[in-house]
């Protein structure tokens, strides 16, 4: 399931988006019995619990205590909703990292961040990023991988690319973990009940693999995973893949530093 952003009405939209960065007038009269944030705050909560395919104004309502029909007042439609509930989550993200040791470990502790508010939040995942939602947090969390990387001395051009590399790399590895964890909950077929019951039957139907795929075969046998780790296979093989190609990537960042000051 992929939604996209930015589908509702624009100016409302970026009206609620900019409410609490000096950007929306407060609305006069009582205090409202219900708020924005509040109303975020329970669609997130459903998002988390039950994916966004749950997600509707009746299924937020609910869980306020209120009808579906009482949140348009706040909130004009689900399409506004999303938008507001993938800023909001954004802004658990740190707002900065020590520049000390250089962009090295801080672009790697950024990445570990980003990949952890991901899984935390895996529904985000589903938001593409064909159209952003520019929202306060989205800006902000550029601002922070921007400031990261200005510390390379790259120049805007290149670093635009690198920028583009880096957050396509972290939801691309995340999205790995989450995709493993779905299909367990969807399916209720473990990654190792998976395996053992395919198994027997491709080394049936497919005898001789290891002669046919050598290579395959070779980079298949590298590094098993400890027989005592209690984590699905498949993520563990995911934390690796995560962990490798960050460094292979942080290198390739430091090889084009080097080129451009040689």
């Amino acid at each position: 399931m992929v939604v996209f952003a930015g589908q509702g009405d624009a100016r409302r939209s970026m009206s609620l988006l900019w409410r609490s960065a000096g950007g929306g007038a407060a609305r006069p009269g009582p205090k409202p019995g219900l708020t924005v944030d509040a109303i975020v705050r329970a669609a997130v909560a459903v998002a988390d619990e039950h994916g966004m395919a749950a997600l509707s104004m009746r299924a937020v309502g609910e869980r306020l205590g209120r009808t579906a029909m009482a949140l348009y007042t706040y909130v004009p439609n689900k399409a506004e909703l999303v938008d507001l509930m993938y800023d909001d989550v954004l802004g658990e993200l740190p707002g900065g990292y020590p520049s000390d040791a250089g962009w090295r470990p801080a672009l790697a502790s950024w990445a570990a961040d980003v990949r952890a508010f991901y899984l935390r939040h895996p529904w985000v995942l589903q938001v593409s990023q064909a159209r952003p939602v520019l929202g306060p947090h989205e800006f902000a969390m550029l601002e922070t991988l921007v400031r990261i990387l200005r510390g390379t001395g790259l120049d805007a051009a290149e670093l635009r690319g690198v920028v583009g590399a880096v957050t396509q790399f972290v939801r691309g590895a995340a999205g790995a973990v989450a995709d493993v964890r779905r299909a367990a909950r969807e399916t209720g077929v473990s990654d190792e009940e998976w395996w053992f019951t395919r198994s027997p039957l491709l080394e049936e139907f497919a005898g001789g693999l290891d002669e046919r795929y050598p290579m395959a075969a070779w980079i298949g046998e590298a590094d098993p995973p400890a027989a005592d780790d209690r984590t699905p296979y498949l993520e563990r093989d995911a934390e690796r893949t995560f962990a490798v190609g960050l460094r292979v990537l942080l290198d390739g960042i430091a090889a084009s530093v080097a080129r451009s000051v040689g």
